[in-house]
């Protein structure tokens, strides 16, 4: 299967009306269209691979024409050329000497590089008959360190380091396996409190979800105080004392502003405060976790960081205390991989962002791989879950006592129902005929 040559590469547009329920609605983006740029990679041998990266409607069709740009770097090798010098190739797409203008690795062009390598990786673990997750926790230490791209990220962390990490990992590795086949991962859930919804349907959502074993529940935050102090106290009282409580403002404010208006939270001991301020602010973000550490509240930043040298400058500055990686706005597998091990050795935990159609999905496999195979550990550790959407995949997470279960198809969950996507797709799918704007 290794040896299959890609003789194409597709890309669709594909939308989802979620504003209409003010799903996703945040203080930054109020009527979110859960979308993805789908990518399928087909080979001579049958053998196909399937990647996405998330958007929110308007501009999909901005990252599909970056996605058709890459193609050509693609279409015509073959996958064993690209698995045995993955770093190269990672490079490839993203240090063309004209096409790294409009990057380099950040923005569109990351978006659709993502998109892309999502759909190798996923080509790869199929080649091999495995989830991706246990490709990665399979992989000789020697050859995932080579899947990486090292550059600009030396001076926080060598190869050799990274390769002491995974080393140090293989310790109690098969046991921890076996512990995330029988319990699953850690999640915790930010379906209950999109900012857009009415007090009546988040009590409604919150008290479900304690009876579904929910304990770590996350709040959309940022445009009005004193209604964030009244939401707050009323999810407070629903969930209790003892359950786990974060808030998300999605950038909202400047720095001063932020340090003012988690303080006047602080009451209800949020865990964390996630993406307070601009997500290119690394000295903002610094400023803003030295003020909050007296009150116990952490900064979560990251699925708007643009590359694994952003999350470097973040780790660097003691600029958050809670890593949040995402499978679709970094390089794909190859720039996660660095981000997890920086993070193991800054001693900051890793809580994956998941809040978009797929994400889910995907990121359950980096946080499987990241909890066997580097960090070893659970302490303040869980990743996103969003319930919506993921009846539209073929391989959709498996969620039980909230937590994630492991997958067992091969692949990285990334393949989504043909009809779903036919329906979705934009603006020529049923879903979208007779809708504004199309």
């Amino acid at each position: 299967m290794l040896k299959a040559k890609i003789t194409r590469l597709s890309v669709s547009d594909v939308r989802f009306p979620t504003s209409l329920e003010q799903h996703g609605s945040d203080a930054m983006h109020t009527d979110p269209d859960y979308s993805v740029a789908y990518v399928v990679i087909e080979t001579d041998g049958g053998l196909k691979g399937y990647g996405l990266t998330f958007t929110l409607g308007k501009g999909t069709e901005i990252v599909v024409c970056a996605v058709e740009a890459l193609s050509a770097f693609v279409v015509g090798t073959c996958l064993e050329e690209i698995v045995s010098d993955f770093r190269a190739f990672y490079r490839l797409l993203t240090s063309d000497g004209q096409m790294r203008w409009i990057g380099p690795e950040k923005g569109v062009i990351q978006l659709a590089t993502a998109a892309v390598l999502n759909a190798v990786w996923d080509l790869w673990a199929r080649a091999e008959g495995k989830p991706l997750w246990k490709l990665l926790v399979d992989m000789d230490a020697k050859k995932l360190i080579s899947c990486i791209d090292f550059r600009y990220i030396t001076d926080a962390l060598t190869e050799q380091e990274a390769l002491d990490i995974l080393l140090k990992g293989q310790e109690g590795k098969r046991q921890r396996e076996e512990q995330m086949l029988k319990e699953g991962y850690p999640a915790y859930t930010t379906s209950c409190a999109w900012i857009g919804y009415p007090d009546q349907q988040l009590k409604q959502l919150c008290t479900e979800a304690l009876k579904d074993g929910w304990t770590r529940f996350k709040v959309k935050v940022g445009v009005d105080l004193q209604d964030d102090i009244r939401r707050c106290r009323l999810i407070r009282q629903i969930i209790g004392p003892s359950n786990t409580l974060m808030i998300d403002a999605n950038q909202r404010w400047d720095v001063g502003e932020a340090v003012t208006w988690v303080t006047s939270l602080a009451e209800f001991q949020p865990l964390w405060i996630e993406e307070p301020t601009s997500p290119d602010d690394i000295l903002g973000h610094a400023t803003i976790s030295k003020a909050l550490a007296p009150l116990g509240i952490g900064v979560a930043t990251g699925e708007q960081c643009h590359n694994r040298v952003m999350f470097k400058q973040l780790l660097q500055a003691s600029a958050l205390q809670f890593v949040q990686i995402d499978s679709c706005r970094l390089g794909s597998v190859n720039e996660n991989l660095a981000v997890l091990l920086m993070a193991c050795k800054f001693q900051v935990p890793v809580c994956p962002h998941a809040g978009g159609v797929g994400l889910c999905e995907l990121v359950q496999h980096l946080i499987l791989f990241d909890y066997i195979s580097v960090s070893a550990s659970l302490h303040n550790r869980m990743c996103e879950y969003v319930d919506h959407l993921h009846e539209h995949f073929k391989s959709p997470v498996e969620i039980q006592n909230a937590h994630y279960m492991p997958p067992k198809d091969p692949g990285y969950s990334t393949e989504m129902l043909e009809e779903s996507v036919l329906q979705h797709q934009y603006p020529q799918g049923d879903v979208w005929q007779g809708h504004p704007g199309c």
